[in-house]
């Protein structure tokens, strides 16, 4: 469960980084590294944190007892 968690969190950031690149470019800004940083990164956190909560499996624990 924490890796899944892990992964929704790695998502969201690279979404807010690729929406800061997208704003950026939008408005027209001069510094194309910031935009080229935010845009790797973001594309980096979003797809890592997708391809996390794809290949992580909920298991059961069997010892935890429902009440």
């Amino acid at each position: 469960m924490e890796k899944r968690i892990f992964g929704i969190i790695l998502t969201i950031l690279g979404i807010v980084g690729l929406i800061m690149a997208a704003v950026g470019f939008v408005n027209s800004e001069n510094n194309w590294r910031e935009l080229v940083v935010y845009g790797v990164l973001g594309f980096i956190f979003f797809f890592s944190g997708i391809g996390l909560i794809r290949t992580t499996k909920d298991v059961i624990n069997r010892n935890e007892h429902i009440s």
